[in-house]
């Protein structure tokens, strides 16, 4: 309680100080750090670079964003020489998927389309899963990881180590984006490849992230065992928020501050927005039972949630029998040294990773040893067991339109797009309000073809099931298209854009750095991690692997929704069929055209 007292003003400071970064910012230089943001006019095009804005003059003036007392960094840094100056007029535009790679992968999509509209409707047999502990290699690092919470908690400090180098990095570092930690660990390595992760670990990064560990740690004085009683206020969550509203809302303010105002090229924004998010944290649990933050308003945590329905591991009993017969539910309600289930989720009773953080309580505290993790083949748990509801539905479908949005943005007509909209209603200076239009917009008209889709299937089906039901029920089919087009798209900056990372814990402050010269930036593009033809290849094969994702979701969602047995009866599947197909054709020519470099 008294903890919760001192937590409030610091809250107030951080969030007050944000207020003024973002004011300063809105009229200021802030867009001149937009990776993508409305840009300064543009000069002569180069390939195979374009001209805008890349990097902000160094004037020293108040507008940079860099507090007066913060230590200036060297001059050799901040100096801008007439070369410097000439580059700050050029981006980087990374080459598309060629036609080679774009080609193959569409002949496959319609066979697999072609395929679905005559294939008979699949079962409703239950899909198989393997005990990952007991498999030869593998499970004895299973084991290990079950049965204590140390190899957890060491994990725990590197990722708060990192965090708190990445706050230090964005307030005292140079404001150069492609030598700061804060900047460069963030938006080029961390985000792709904390979406990555569930491909191969569901939500395991909500189990290590730092916003979590850091505000238990602050709040239960303890690194890793039960705080009893808790010390916090411990209300339950009031009915109205106890949905994915709050953290759908987050999301799309966070991409709004991402590709308009352009925090990813500002490390000191990109640190004040983890400090941000470290305080929901805390006041959160020092209002809410248990972990209320994750489970409801976190937006990175629900994002990868959502993602994991898509994963082929999960929490789950080793024999459903021990779990049926329960009936002291220590997964659920902890022991003596182990917290409780953060989440409110029983082992054995929930069929969705949806709000599972694989924190590991649960294996801890089970006096039967008889939780796990298990394999499970991909994208099943979307296919047949997640329950749909209305906010989880708005939420995936909003997820699919923020992932093509981020595509659209990078594109050189954009801001031409934005520009075009402020002369219309007679808007000057920054255009944030015409890039808010042109955001919604773009959500809307993701939302309005599936909406259109949903309304043809409940016709093609006689309306035997209503529109509701088909809305929330197929909005799965979400899920592995943004999934793909999230990875495939991240693909391109953690190759192309990725500087040495050891290098950069060598010296996470950029101290002594002048900005990339544009030969510079050319140089790391085309210097990619992964051979080209190898980035290609994955890029066509994700862009696949969704498209087939989504059909069998459509496919095995249909049974009981659609009254349309077997065989080419499957016609009354077209409508959504045909939305798969245009949002893949869509994001398909996104990945096609040049795409600007982010800093």
């Amino acid at each position: 309680m008294h903890l919760g007292d001192g937590a409030l003003p610091i809250m107030k400071h951080l969030i007050f100080a944000a207020m003024l970064l973002l004011a300063q910012g809105w009229s200021g230089h802030a867009l001149a750090h937009s990776e993508h943001g409305v840009a300064e006019p543009r000069a002569a095009k180069v390939q195979p670079a374009t001209t805008a804005p890349a990097t902000p003059p160094s004037t020293g003036a108040p507008d940079d964003g860099i507090p007066a007392d913060v230590p200036a960094v060297p001059a050799v840094a901040e100096e801008t020489t007439q070369d410097e100056a000439a580059d700050e007029g050029m981006e980087m535009l990374h080459p598309g998927l060629p036609g080679e790679w774009r080609m193959p992968a569409m002949l496959v999509m319609l066979a697999i389309a072609a395929w679905a509209l005559f294939a008979r409707t699949p079962s409703e047999t239950p899909a198989p899963s393997v005990n990952l502990a007991a498999m030869p290699v593998v499970g004895a690092l299973v084991r290990f990881l079950n049965r204590s919470p140390y190899p957890l908690l060491a994990v725990k400090i590197v990722s708060v180590v990192v965090f708190l180098l990445v706050v230090v990095a964005g307030i005292f570092g140079t404001r150069h984006a492609e030598h700061n930690l804060a900047t460069a660990l963030v938006w080029n390595m961390w985000w792709p490849l904390v979406v990555m992760s569930v491909l191969f670990l569901g939500t395991a990064w909500c189990a290590i992230c730092p916003w979590n560990a850091l505000s238990n740690w602050l709040v239960r004085l303890r690194l890793w065992k039960r705080a009893d009683p808790h010390p916090g206020l411990n209300r339950r969550v009031p009915r109205y928020l106890q949905n994915v509203w709050v953290a759908l809302l987050m999301f799309m303010g966070l991409t709004w501050l991402q590709a308009g105002v352009g925090v990813t090229g500002w490390p000191l924004a990109t640190a004040l927005m983890a400090l941000v998010m470290l305080v929901l944290s805390i006041v959160f649990l020092l209002v809410f039972e248990r972990k209320a933050f994750c489970r409801y308003a976190c937006p990175v945590g629900r994002t990868l949630g959502y993602y994991a329905r898509l994963a082929p591991v999960s929490v789950r009993p080793v024999e459903q029998a021990a779990c049926d017969s329960c009936k002291t539910l220590e997964c659920y309600n902890g022991s003596k040294d182990i917290e409780p289930c953060p989440t409110h989720l029983v082992v054995g009773r929930f069929s969705q990773n949806t709000f599972c953080l694989s924190c590991g309580n649960c294996m801890l505290s089970c006096p039967k040893q008889n939780v796990t993790w298990r394999l499970r083949p991909l994208g099943s748990e979307a296919k047949d067991q997640a329950r749909p509801q209305w906010d989880g539905a708005w939420f995936m479908l909003l997820l699919l339109s923020i992932t093509t949005f981020h595509g659209l943005t990078m594109m050189e007509f954009w801001g031409e797009w934005v520009a075009a909209i402020a002369g219309f209603i007679g808007e000057s200076g920054r255009l944030l309000f015409s890039f808010t239009l042109a955001m919604l917009g773009s959500f809307a008209v993701v939302v309005a073809v599936y909406g259109a889709a949903i309304g043809l299937a409940c016709l093609a089906n006689r309306r035997k099931t209503g529109f509701g039901s088909l809305f929330v029920s197929f909005a799965f089919v979400s899920l592995p298209l943004a999934f793909v087009y999230h990875l495939a798209h991240n693909l391109d900056h953690l190759s192309r854009e990725s500087v040495n990372i050891f290098a950069m814990l060598l010296n996470p402050l950029g101290i002594g750095l002048a900005p990339m010269t544009a030969s510079q930036k050319h140089e790391l593009m085309m210097d990619p991690l992964f051979p080209e033809n190898v980035m290609f290849a994955m890029q066509a094969g994700l862009m696949v692997l969704g498209f087939w994702l989504a059909v069998q979701i459509v496919r095995h969602r249909s049974r009981g929704l659609l009254a349309s047995g077997t065989g080419v009866k499957s016609w009354r599947l077209l409508p959504i069929l045909g939305f798969i197909g245009a949002v893949t054709g869509m994001n398909l020519w996104l990945m096609a055209q040049g795409m600007i470099m982010r800093f």
